[in-house]
């Protein structure tokens, strides 16, 4: 069997506290008006200003090169600020996804000219993407995509669909996943991503309303689109390579174990100096995961930094996060006893509500956990 290391992690400084100290004071400044329950929407929840407010701060686009709007700061210090706003339950949603992801693929495999037009733009908060990689009866399996890409004079026609894309009704841009060879034996092989204007004539959005009544997810479906040969990101047949690179940033961070941070905080003020024996094991050892994750985490960011491919080190940390923070509903509900109502005016209760209808989607998103675990037993050299 394979053996999966995790590097030592960056060590935090005297300046990434002072930045520490920084992002906690403008939270509390911009988040003063926020209700419990807005922040338990943690990195879904979005806020357009709130993105524009951060940016100004220099906190997005923060390790990228001065050249494309970035503010050349390290991996750890753009850790620190990102866990103390999903800590907080600050509304970054707007600009997460192109910061966390799109920004870096784009710097990665992008020409030239897609870095300067883009980056500046995500840099600013000005400028918010999408992901579109799963489709409808293929969940997780990515290499089943049947969304194709046919070449025509100048450019491509693309058809086929896109669901769960989280945010595409506010995003200015996709990455799109899709075929670009058909005839090509290997699933893996003739697949390619393009960066699509969302209001290209062809793409209709079409709102998915979840359990809690909110518009997170959507459908999109691409009809005839064209999109011109300056479109295509990176070489073309060489998707899967990118993909599973972009998958390591979306799959590693904070935001993999601290969406239900807000509710752990929640609970704690509830019971207040009432934390008895049983109390006491299930909080110790929710902490005591938190800190080991946050630590496998922060390696990855530093491995990150240095070039290098942690795919399956990135499944292992969603996959132990996201069952962490699903397992953390369940038995905060045990220990307080209260029941989970989403209009009440008691913080925890609503919060928990809302933790109650989003959990389960923790462990789909990103990946099913039946994926990850088969890309780590690959890792491992089990299968």
């Amino acid at each position: 069997m394979t053996q999966l290391n995790f590097s030592p992690p960056p060590l935090l400084t005297e300046a990434t506290e002072k930045l520490r100290a920084e992002v906690r004071a403008f939270l509390d400044r911009e988040m003063a008006g926020m209700t419990p329950a807005q922040r338990a929407a943690s990195w879904v929840g979005r806020s357009p200003e709130f993105s524009r407010k951060m940016a100004e701060q220099g906190w997005i686009g923060m390790a990228w090169p001065k050249t494309y709007g970035g503010h050349e700061r390290s991996a750890l210090e753009r850790y620190v600020v990102l866990e103390e706003t999903l800590a907080a339950g600050a509304p970054v949603g707007a600009h997460w996804i192109a910061d966390r992801q799109s920004a870096p693929s784009i710097l990665r495999f992008g020409t030239e000219e897609q870095r300067q037009f883009f980056l500046p733009k995500i840099a600013s908060g000005e400028c918010f993407f999408c992901i579109g990689m799963s489709e409808p009866d293929s969940g997780s399996d990515l290499a089943s995509t049947r969304t194709r890409a046919v070449a025509v004079d100048g450019g491509f026609k693309i058809n086929g669909t896109k669901v769960w894309t989280t945010g595409a009704h506010i995003a200015h841009y996709m990455i799109l996943f899709c075929r670009t060879d058909t005839k090509s034996a290997d699933r893996h092989s003739g697949v390619s991503q393009f960066i699509v204007d969302m209001k290209t004539p062809g793409i209709t959005v079409r709102p998915i309303i979840d359990l809690s009544n909110e518009h997170d997810f959507n459908e999109v479906v691409f009809e005839d689109v064209f999109l011109p040969d300056s479109a295509l990101l990176g070489k073309s047949g060489d998707g899967w390579k990118q993909v599973t690179s972009e998958l390591s940033y979306e799959r590693s961070g904070p935001d993999r174990f601290l969406s239900t941070f807000p509710l752990l905080t929640e609970a704690l003020a509830m019971l207040g100096n009432r934390v008895d024996d049983r109390s006491a094991i299930v909080i110790g050892r929710i902490v005591a995961h938190l800190i080991t994750l946050r630590r496998m985490s922060r390696s990855i960011a530093g491995m990150l930094q240095r070039g290098e491919d942690p795919a399956v080190q990135a499944a292992v940390v969603k996959e132990l996060g996201t069952s962490l923070e699903q397992e953390m509903v369940e038995v905060l509900r045990l220990i307080v006893d209260v029941e989970a109502d989403l209009g009440s005016n008691n913080a925890y209760t609503a919060v928990l509500a809302h933790m109650m209808l989003h959990a389960p989607s923790f462990s789909l998103r990103g990946g099913t956990r039946e994926i990850l675990r088969g890309i780590i037993a690959r890792g491992l050299g089990l299968r």
